[in-house]
């Protein structure tokens, strides 16, 4: 029994939420709560970013249990691409199978606005490392054709359009970051195919795909990447952009998880 299950106490959930920057208002729509610092977890990393809580809360999201992440650790923190293995495994071993997770994410296609939420459909892993980095086994060599979950996309986009909410669908970028890119490189990011660009997630879907969990996730549009409009980036303006994105997606995670993950 993993430390994690043993505080959880016989809660089970199948759906977990790893939340990302400026993104921790969706802890409001959690009912009966219980809230676990990452400190009294063993190997959950303390998050060093403004925005991220280090918290895990085990509660129940439209009638479904459902444990989220409010906050986690990043390659450019630690030099650790496998910084939330730990973490990810102590969800598998508490009866976990799905995983959602968002992030904030820069803008390299104009149509994708500040403020806008975009379903990422695939990712190109720019940071030149892996979690999966001395992993001893013949597990390390993870297919990632269908990395993003399609039926759970396909609810997804069900439930949006049943309800009326607007999400986008792109490739996402991950770069390793803290600083952020340079206009030569959104440029390259967008000839490549890539429609945002960010410092996470990434590591998390490879991981999870190891662990042979189902995954979806969300970026949470909160400014146009570096050159485009010719203002400065800051992290200051994802925390401030962030809520508003993470309105829509709180209430599209909501609707889906009162529907279910039944794609028949």
């Amino acid at each position: 029994m993993t430390v994690l299950t043993k505080a959880l106490d016989g809660f089970v959930a199948e759906t977990a939420l790893v939340l990302g920057s400026g993104l921790g208002s969706l802890v409001d729509r959690i009912k009966k709560p219980q809230r676990f610092s990452y400190e009294d977890l063993d190997g959950f990393p303390a998050s060093g970013v403004s925005g991220h809580a280090g918290e895990l809360i085990a509660g129940r999201i439209s009638g479904h249990n459902v444990i989220v992440l409010s906050g986690r650790a990043h390659y450019y923190e630690h030099g650790d691409a496998a910084a939330m293995r730990a973490p990810l495994e102590a969800l598998k071993a508490a009866g976990v199978k799905r995983l959602i997770l968002t992030n904030s994410a820069g803008s390299v296609n104009k149509k994708l606005a500040p403020g806008s939420v975009m379903q990422i459909k695939d990712h190109i892993n720019f940071s030149g490392t892996n979690p999966l980095f001395g992993e001893p086994t013949d597990d390390r060599f993870v297919g990632m054709t269908t990395a993003y979950d399609k039926p759970m996309r396909k609810v997804f986009r069900r439930v949006a359009a049943d309800n009326n909410i607007e999400i986008h669908r792109g490739v996402y970028m991950w770069f390793s970051g803290p600083s952020f890119e340079t206009p030569a490189e959104i440029k390259m990011a967008k000839r490549m195919g890539a429609d945002a660009v960010g410092m996470s997630t990434v590591p998390e879907v490879i991981l999870a795909r190891f662990l042979d969990l189902e995954v979806a996730a969300f970026s949470v549009i909160t400014n146009f990447g570096a050159g485009i409009t010719g203002d400065e980036l800051s992290h200051t303006e994802t925390k401030e952009m962030a809520p508003k994105g993470g309105e829509v997606l709180g209430k599209l995670i909501e609707s889906t998880m009162k529907e279910g993950f039944d794609v028949s």
